[in-house]
Parts: C-alpha cells; structure tokens; sequence
C-alpha cells in the first residue's frame, strides 16, 4: 500500500502487505534440499571432535600440566569445558526450537536478539573461525619445521592453508569425508602414546623458567574445548540439524573431557615437570610409534583447519544473505551452492594471520573471539527461558539459570584473561551493534527482543502501581488528540518536549468513518512511520467514532494499562460554534475522570509555520494563586524547559495582584517557594490598574513570549453544562491576542507542590 502524504489519511482499500521474508531466505529455501546432507556424526561429531583433539593436545597439553601442576591443569580443563558444555546445552535448546539454517551460532543469535545483535556477533565469530584457520595451520608448520629446518614456518603454513583452500573449493564433501580417515589416525596417535614409556629429564632441558599466570595458561588452552563451532557452523549442510546439533555437540565435548583428563594425568605420570614446560614435542618421546603422533598431529591441525575454513566460509556467507557484507561475497555456486568466494575472502584473512602471528600469540586472541559468541549464545537461553514465549518449545530443554551461569562464566573467563582485551571486544561489538541500528535493516524474522521488552514492561506495571499517586514519582502520560499530526504538528512537538525521557506520550486519531481492521491498522503504522522520521517516540492509537466527543469519551475511559494509563489529555482548542457544546461535555468528563486538561491555544501563524525556531525562547506561567492548577502549570513549564528543544527558556512566573502590599507579600513568597524548589525563573508580579483589564494586562506583558501558561476554572458540581460553554467561549474570546497559550486544569488527586518539595 502506498503511503499518503498526510500520515493520518485513512486507506481506500484493505491493506494487503505482508513483509516478504529476505532475498537470502528465499535462495536458502530453494537451495536447500541439495545442501542438507551429512548426518550427527560425519556433520557434527567428527568437525567437532577433531578440532578438540588438536593442536592444543599436541603440542600445548604437555606445556599446561608442566606450568599449573596436574591439579590446576585439571581445573583449568574442568572450567574450561564446563564452558563449552553449557553452551553446548544452550545451542541444544536454540537448534530444537528453530530450523538452523548456513551461519550456525550466527543464524541463532541474529533470528533471536535480531540481524544488529546477529552482526555484533556474527562478525567477531567469523573472525574467530578465520583466525582459527591460522591457529591450526601455525600448530602444524610448528610441527614440521623440525624436519625441515630450512623452511621458514610461515612458508610451511601458506602451503599448507593453499591445499586445503584447493581442497574446500573441489569439494566440501570430499573434505568432510576425509575427516573419518583422519579420526582413524588420531586415534591410531593415542593408542600410540598410551602404549608408550616414560621419559627421564634431558640434560638440554631449562630447569628455570619464569612462572606463567593461570589465566594466561588458560587462554592458551581454552581454543583447545571450542571445536564446538566447527559442528554447529555446518548446520546449513545437515539433514537433520535439530537433532544432530545437540547430540554431535554434546557427545564430542564430553569425549574431549575424558580424553584430556586422562592424558593429563598421563603426562604427568610419564614425563618430569622440566621436561612438560620445556619439550613441545614431548609427547612424540613418550610414543610408541613416534611417526603416528605426526600423522596424527597433521591430520588434527588439517582437519581443524578444514573444519573452521568451511565454517567460517558458510558463516561469511550466512551474513553476506542478511546484507551484513556485500551479498555479492554469499553468492555460491556448483548443486550444493558452496560458498567459493566466501572461501576466498577467508583464505585470504587466514593467510595474513599465518605471516604475522604464532601459535602462542593467536591463542588468547582465539579465546576472546569464541568466549564472546558463548556469552551470546548462552544468553539466548537464559532470556528464553525467563520470559517464557509460547513460542519457546525445544525438544530439548535447557534450565535457563544453567545458561545464565555459562554467560557469567564466559563474561568472567574474558575479564580474568585480559580485562582490557575484553573492554576492547565489547567496545568492537557495540559499534558493529550501532552501525547496524543506523541502517535500520528490516528483515523477514521476528526476534526475542520484543518477548524481552514485554516481560520488563508486566514486571514494571505490577511493581510500579504501588507508586501510583504519589507526587514524588509522578510523571506526565499524555493522551493527545491531535488529528492529522502533520496538520497540528505544534501540539506534537509540544507535547513530545513535555514527556521526552520523562513520560509516555500516545498520539490518538479520531476518524468518522468506520474502516476494517486492516486499514486501522496499517493508518497506524503510517502514523507511526511518519513520526518515526520526525524522531518523535510515541504510541498510536486511531479509533473510529460518529463524532469527535464520543471518540475521545471513549479513548478517555478505555485507554491504558494499569499505571501506564493517561493522566493527561492534551488537545487543541474548538471554536466552532456548533462543536463547542459537544467539546466542553468532554472537557466535564475528563476532569471527572480526575484526568489533567492540556488545551493548546493556537496562536496566528503556529499551526502553519510550527513552533518558534528562535534560540532564546521565553515561556511564561501566570498565577492567580498558589493552587494545583499553578503547581501543574510551574511542573509543566520546567518540563518543558528541561527537553533539548526549549533548554535555556527563559521562565517567568508572573500575576497580577491587587495593591502593593499584597505584591510584596506574592513576590516574596515566590522567591522563597523558587529557592526552595530549586527552580531558576524570574518574577514578575504587578498591581491592577483597573480590576476588568485583568486579561488586557496579561497580552500586554506577555505579548513577545513564545509560550504562555494560563489556569482554567474547574466545571461546578451544579453548574449547568450550558453555563461552562459560555465561560469557555468567553475564554476563548478574551485570548484571541495571547501567543500561544496552554490553557491547564489539575485533575489528579495529586497535591502538584510536593513534587517542588
């Protein structure tokens, strides 16, 4: 439907749109049937187990038990995979309530926290899988370099990252099928080093080195439990991955756990503590067949290079389909829509963390990228188990306070390693979060984030109506009448100023022609739009009516939940004749309904050319006496004065007295009630010349302020509603010649002067 220029028109025909889902999901659809085809243990296990047994096991696990001693080594693997068994869970949780499709961790957190939160995250994690590649492609050229001395190790390592590069392009199948021959041989390596002797202290070996910190231990061997990524970022590739999510995952962490334990207690049983700090290749002297652990110790790190190419390439291109990246780098090709160029565009990073970096400089970098996307997904589960959406029925459930405690952890785990680290990933996945926000993507998912505003909205209203009548807390809720906002856009920015970042503020439409539900609600949606663009936040609500009086009788009485219901009705002022009786029966209801009255008293030239635009605006606030209406009116003016638009307003308190010796007694009062409320304004109070030229007086002295706050008298009980007709036509009439006026009336229960207390 096409939207009018005025944002308040009501549509010829029903509105039909329905927010088509992304250019991406619909190719993921059509694709899909040839891209899911690996099971839990080719798609899953084996991705992840192989990334777990490798080069942390080889050539670090030794270096570990030497630095922290068999009892903290054993913590630290215990703390570490404890991490990534909860997250394990949560992933669980996530992939058995959605259909995971390319991107894994990445497609969980953006369909939940939304594409800004998906970036935030999505990014640093492909950059992780990307690093990754370095990581174990470095732990490899490690390996070699012995045995060929006159390679330089970066070298060894770009070779070997451009035959697996090679390999990911020719076929991702072929390369997943491997990693069951390469599980042979790491297994063929342990039984090999299990079947080994121990070894005595060699005379080369350093007996003093300095000590190295626990978390700086830990971070080297955390990337170590983090094969987990390797698993869930083939989720695209799966048949079934709401089932082999949780069990692959869940299987390959708790068999790394046994594993490192037992070698752990192993070395240090088998190899002094000088020998483990000092020896990398300890473990090829402790082996039986010492040429295993190298077939072993290549095909880990190739595989786990394998692994994190063909996650990070699928990751790249899962955000390349949300528009995160250019969609050109998503594009795939062959049957099984591979993602080459994605693939490249990792090869590339990955070969520029091979030239500048080693295995000990690239681990704690690893660590930080992967305890950031654990935080998120972990968190996940927290916040879908709190807030309890319908929506919310995994097969396989996760208690929410075990996934808060992995979120904790991993938060903790990254402040312990390296605080400024961690300050400097929040800070990089706050301005990847914002720079989403900007573009204001809309995409063809909902999210949690809505599930999460609501449940702090029903905790807040339930909470909060125990302050409801409260001065102290009070705040104004304004319902405003505005018709047409773009035709009386003066009462919006008026009444946005009053409420911003203090109160609500809900825009209300009163149209005379009956529409279906549809056309309601997509008028609203223009309404919202168009205020949107004019930055202004509010609700809104368009109700049909047979006349205006009904309408807003009606939004009056029914409007509002709990606390969050108005307690003050603004709108503009009626002067036709025929509407005026009409108008002051609802002016009787909403002070019957102890409702505040805001009437907006148009001045010439505002409706049309809005507000003042001036720097130094003036506003003005007159006494009659020190009642709850004036008390409202001074509230409303400081208000006012506080917002962006009106700040550094001139405020003056002005009335008009009788003699001098009540003149003096006024303006000393005033003083004394301004000191002691803490408000800056000035006084003006003067003597009547003639006591019917009261309103004379009052156009005269206020006739270059911008705005004027002038008291309405409250209707009688017995007073007929003829009788307050005339005197609001008279009041009317006797301001022709003000600027713009509010005219206020106090209807809460609510002494407004102990807000000044």
């Amino acid at each position: 439907m096409a939207k009018s220029e005025d944002p308040a028109a009501p549509p010829e025909a029903p509105a039909e749109e329905a927010e088509a889902a992304p250019e991406a999901e619909e190719r993921e659809h059509a694709a899909a049937p040839a891209r899911k085809r690996f099971g839990t243990f080719q798609g899953v296990y084996i991705p992840s187990i192989l990334t777990i047994l490798g080069v942390i096991m080889y050539l670090r696990l030794g270096w570990v038990v030497g630095e922290a001693g068999l009892p903290l080594t054993l913590l630290i693997i215990t703390l570490a995979t404890a991490i990534t068994f909860i997250t394990g869970l949560s992933i669980a949780s996530t992939a058995t309530n959605m259909r995971v499709r390319t991107g894994g961790a990445y497609f969980m957190v953006s369909r939940s926290f939304g594409v800004e939160s998906g970036a935030a995250i999505g990014l640093p994690l492909y950059l992780a899988q990307a690093t990754g590649v370095s990581f174990y492609l470095a732990g490899f050229a490690e390996s070699v370099h012995p045995l060929l001395p006159q390679v330089p190790v970066a070298l060894i390592g770009l070779a070997a990252l451009a035959g697996i590069a090679a390999l990911a392009f020719i076929s991702a199948d072929l390369a997943l099928k491997l990693q069951i021959l390469i599980f042979a041989i790491i297994a063929a390596s342990l039984v090999s080093l299990v079947a080994g002797q121990p070894v005595g202290l060699a005379p080369t070996t350093p007996t003093e080195l300095p000590p190295v910190p626990f978390w700086a231990i830990f971070a080297v061997f955390f990337p170590a439990v983090t094969g987990i990524e390797a698993g869930v970022s083939m989720s695209g590739d799966l048949a079934r991955p709401a089932r082999s999510l949780p069990v692959g995952t869940i299987a390959a962490v708790l068999s790394g756990y046994v594993i490192y334990v037992g070698l752990a207690v192993m070395l240090w049983a088998y190899a002094p503590r000088e020998v483990l700090r000092g020896n990398p290749m300890v473990m090829w002297e402790i082996a039986w067949l010492p040429q295993v652990m190298y077939a072993g110790i290549w095909g880990a790190t190739l595989s786990s290079a394998m692994g994190a190419l063909l996650g990070g390439a699928r990751t790249l291109q899962a955000l390349a389909g949300d528009g995160v990246v250019p969609r050109f780098i998503g594009r795939g090709s062959g049957p099984g829509n591979d993602p080459r160029l994605a693939t490249a565009v990792t090869f590339a990073i990955a070969a520029g963390g091979i030239s500048a970096g080693s295995l000990d400089l690239l681990a704690p970098v690893l660590s930080m990228f992967f305890l950031t996307s654990y935080s998120a997904l972990n968190l996940i589960g927290t916040l879908e188990g709190i807030i309890g959406n319908p929506s919310w029925r995994p097969s396989f459930r996760t208690p929410w306070r075990l996934s808060l405690l992995g979120a904790a952890l991993s938060v903790g785990t990254m402040l312990m390693i390296d605080a400024g680290a961690s300050i400097i990933a929040v800070l990089a996945c706050s301005a990847v979060y914002l720079f989403m926000r900007r573009r204001r993507m809309r995409m063809g998912w909902s999210d949690i984030r809505g599930g999460v505003l609501q449940a702090l909205a029903r905790y807040a209203i339930y909470r909060v109506g125990r302050y409801r009548d409260l001065a102290r807390v009070w705040r104004p809720h304004i319902l405003l009448f505005s018709g047409a906002p773009s035709a009386r856009w003066y009462l919006v920015e008026l009444a946005d100023a009053i409420t911003q970042g203090k109160g609500f503020l809900t825009i209300s439409s009163i149209i005379d022609r009956e529409l279906e539900e549809a056309q309601v609600t997509a008028l609203e949606e223009s309404i919202e739009e168009y205020l949107r663009r004019k930055r202004v936040p509010a609700l809104v609500r368009v109700r049909y009516a047979e006349d205006f009086a009904a309408g807003v009788e009606g939004m009056v009485t029914d409007y509002g939940l709990g606390f969050v219901e108005p307690n003050t009705i603004m709108m503009g002022e009626s002067e036709e004749p025929a509407r005026v009786a009409a108008y002051c029966r609802v002016l009787r209801r909403i002070h019957g309904h102890r409702k505040n009255l805001i009437i907006v008293r148009d001045a010439q030239g505002v409706a049309e050319q809005g507000l003042p635009a001036r720097e130094e605006r003036s506003i003005d606030v007159w006494f009659t006496r020190h009642n709850n209406n004036a008390s409202l009116m001074l509230l409303l003016a400081y208000m006012l004065q506080s917002s962006p638009e009106w700040s550094g307003a001139q405020l003056t308190i002005r009335s008009i007295v009788d003699n001098e010796d009540g003149r003096r007694g006024v303006e000393e009062s005033l003083q004394t009630f301004l000191a002691d409320s803490r408000v800056e304004a000035e006084v003006d109070i003067m003597v009547a010349q003639h006591p019917d030229a009261h309103f004379a007086e009052i156009a005269r002295r206020s006739a270059g302020t911008d705005l004027v706050f002038l008291g309405m008298r409250a209707p009688e009980d017995e007073e007929s509603e003829e009788a307050y007709a005339a005197y609001y036509t008279h009041l009317l009439e006797i301001t022709r010649a003000f600027p713009l006026t509010v005219l206020t009336l106090a209807g809460q229960e609510i002494d407004f002067k102990e807000v000044f207390a």
